[in-house]
């Protein structure tokens, strides 16, 4: 059989493997307004005099949605600055969310600096259980060095507030080409004060050039994952590194577990200030991207007519055919489509750039993996619990991979 041919076979066989698994879970984001205060070296999501999201948007939206999907949803609001919009906006946004598209059983989720939170924000947020994504790339001076003088203290100030009423924070640390020369000082600021480490490497934008010069280079990307994975297991118990957990929930169910590697098509939207429909936040306030307005209450029919509809299908048929020999296509699906766009210029010409980075973290994994198994198997090891049971033996070993596999199960 011919190459082409044969790839083209084993493209088939995974999009019916994918269609027999559960779809993602509905996800739409709100975007109040691109508008922020901070101003992050290597950010690309801010635009100054923004407008903010009116109330008679998010009517919109819930009339959107009974008409759009019967399933349950989650609503992010996003940014900019989601603060931005104010207590009022809250106080009214979220019982129209919450009792209007009851029915779905939505649920909710916030990602702010946390600078405009104040006791009235935190009791609104509280009330409806939200939990708090946030960010900090480290220590105070390396963190305002990337994100601006006195963006630390002002950010630690609405985590404090959050936390009396509380409110669950959670912190997203960016590594830049800069800062993973201090992997080792991050790594022990976030366990020093009880913090959950999520990190993001630092990208470039389909908006401009400027954040590409912290963006972090993919092998050095994959270098700092695994890092992670070695300082996580010697640490286990003391910090929870989000990434880690769920790289080794890929492996260990076969399927991405987060939207980077998922295939996010038709299951994530984003809603801008006017009510612009994009297929995610990151393309907010770029016209080339609306797939519709929810003043129109668009049908999956409606959307699927628009360019950023057949492009972001366009690249899950692409990964089908150029990742189809990759053995980590099912639980990678190619990386996020606009990592993928944003060096390319919005054109199709290759999958996310940190493939690489995936590649050897997903090797680590299911490498170390292999050989636990096969230890354990020939030693009369546990892999439940990695601690030996044959008589006189009684050794424990260090945590592995399967000690993650298990806590995440």
């Amino acid at each position: 059989m011919k190459m082409a041919e044969r790839r083209k076979k084993m493209a088939e066989r995974r999009r019916n493997r994918a269609k027999q698994k559960s779809p993602m879970p509905f996800h739409v984001m709100i975007v109040p307004t691109l508008g922020c205060p901070s101003h992050c070296s290597y950010c690309w999501s801010s635009e100054e005099g923004s407008p903010i999201m009116s109330i008679e948007t998010i009517e919109e939206v819930v009339k959107w949605i009974k008409i759009f999907r019967n399933e349950q949803v989650t609503f992010t609001f996003h940014g900019g600055e989601p603060l931005l919009a104010g207590a009022d906006f809250y106080r009214r946004a979220l019982p129209l969310l919450s009792k209007g598209l009851s029915h779905l059983n939505p649920s909710f989720a916030i990602q702010t600096n946390l600078w405009k939170l104040d006791d009235e924000l935190a009791q609104i947020l509280a009330e409806y259980n939200i939990p708090i994504g946030s960010s900090i790339d480290g220590p105070e001076e390396l963190n305002d060095l990337q994100r601006g003088r006195g963006y630390f203290k002002k950010t630690m100030r609405g985590y404090e507030i959050a936390r009396a009423h509380g409110l669950a924070v959670r912190f997203i640390c960016t590594f830049t080409s800069y800062s993973v020369k201090f992997k080792e000082e991050i790594f022990n600021f976030f366990m020093e004060n009880g913090l959950t480490l999520k990190l993001h490497p630092a990208l470039p934008s389909l908006r401009s050039e400027g954040p590409d010069k912290w963006a972090l280079d993919p092998e050095e990307y994959g270098e700092l994952l695994i890092y992670l994975l070695d300082k996580y297991l010697e640490n286990l118990g003391k910090i929870e590194v989000m990434n880690i957990d769920h790289l080794c929930r890929c492996v260990f169910t076969r399927r991405g577990s987060v939207c980077t590697f998922v295939d996010c098509m038709d299951s994530v939207f984003a809603v801008g200030p006017d009510g612009s429909i994009y297929p995610c936040y990151r393309f907010v306030g770029m016209p080339e991207y609306v797939m519709g307005n929810v003043y129109d209450h668009p049908t999956r029919e409606d959307l699927a007519r628009s360019f950023a509809w057949k492009l972001m299908h366009q690249y899950k048929d692409y990964v089908d055919q150029e990742c189809g020999g990759c053995p980590y296509i099912d639980f990678c699906r190619g990386g996020c489509p606009y990592n993928a766009l944003a060096p390319a210029g919005g054109e199709i010409k290759g999958v996310d750039p940190h493939c690489t980075a995936y590649k050897m973290i997903f090797k680590e994994i299911t490498d170390r993996l292999s050989k636990e198994l096969l230890e354990s198997s020939g030693s009369g090891t546990c892999s439940t619990c990695m601690t030996s049971f044959q008589p006189g033996l009684a050794k424990e070993s260090k945590p592995g991979i399967m000690a993650l596999m298990f806590k995440n199960s």
